[in-house]
């Protein structure tokens, strides 16, 4: 039986590149999809050009890979909330 992938995350060229390396560390293949129009073009890609590169990996690999995603997230947010703290 053939399976869709699915799209696990979104986002710029470097944030997907960064996810799909941390996937690819935790055992989960994925691929990306729109990484050259969404760099060049991302208007094309994604309405507005916000996530017009896309991470999808199998159904399989479904949950262990959004597991992946919410701690990059989680990251990524916490050294956001540290570089404001460091302003103020």
């Amino acid at each position: 039986m053939k399976t869709d992938p699915v799209k696990v995350f979104s986002g710029t060229y470097l944030q997907c590149e960064m996810v799909r390396s941390l996937l690819e560390n935790a055992g989960i293949e994925s691929y990306l999809k729109d990484e050259l129009l969404g760099t060049i073009a991302p208007w094309w890609a994604e309405p507005g050009g916000a996530g017009a590169v896309k991470v999808f990996v199998s159904v399989e690999d479904e949950a262990q890979a959004t597991l992946v995603v919410e701690q990059y997230e989680k990251n990524i947010n916490e050294e956001n909330v540290g570089e404001e703290n460091e302003i103020e």
